[in-house]
């Protein structure tokens, strides 16, 4: 490559958890600029899930981390073309990318629930994700099978 790569950003933690992750979450879950909107939906979302999960002994937060962990793919299926064939060719994720894409998929598949408020379909979301179950954790699942059913072609990795 003749580029040289971008040198990576550090994120500052979240003030009330004082967490790297929350901010990323954030960070994605905001639109237009307003990051303050969207740090009280995300808390508000925290505050809901502990309503809505009061049988566990867990945090919010941990219940929150459990979910993502839940909907974070562990392989992917990338295109390859191979003389005039294309071929899904299974690959692992690298670590950023896999939170990059559980965190993506939540908030899009909260996003397209419905529900009044943003924070009330997020923790509709992060609590089917948590009991493996909902959107997110469907295409996680859908992902992974892709990558099963393709696994003839492992070999054309590159």
């Amino acid at each position: 490559m003749r580029k040289t790569k971008p040198k990576k950003r550090i994120l500052l933690p979240d003030p009330k958890f004082h967490d790297t992750l929350v901010t990323r979450f954030v960070n994605d879950l905001m639109q237009d600029g307003k990051k303050s909107v969207a740090y009280t939906i995300f808390y508000d979302t925290l505050n809901l899930v502990e309503q809505r999960v009061k049988d566990t002994e867990l945090s919010p937060l941990e219940i929150w981390k459990k979910a993502l962990e839940n909907v974070t793919p562990a392989v992917e299926v990338k295109s390859r073309r191979v003389g005039g064939a294309t071929f899904q060719v299974p690959m692992e994720i690298r670590p950023e990318r896999k939170t990059a894409i559980s965190i993506k998929n939540l908030i899009l598949f909260a996003r397209k629930r419905s529900g009044k408020s943003m924070s009330d379909k997020l923790s509709a979301e992060i609590v089917a994700a948590f009991n493996s179950e909902g959107g997110a954790f469907k295409k996680k699942e859908d992902t992974h099978r892709m990558a099963e059913a393709n696994r003839a072609f492992a070999h054309f990795r590159f």
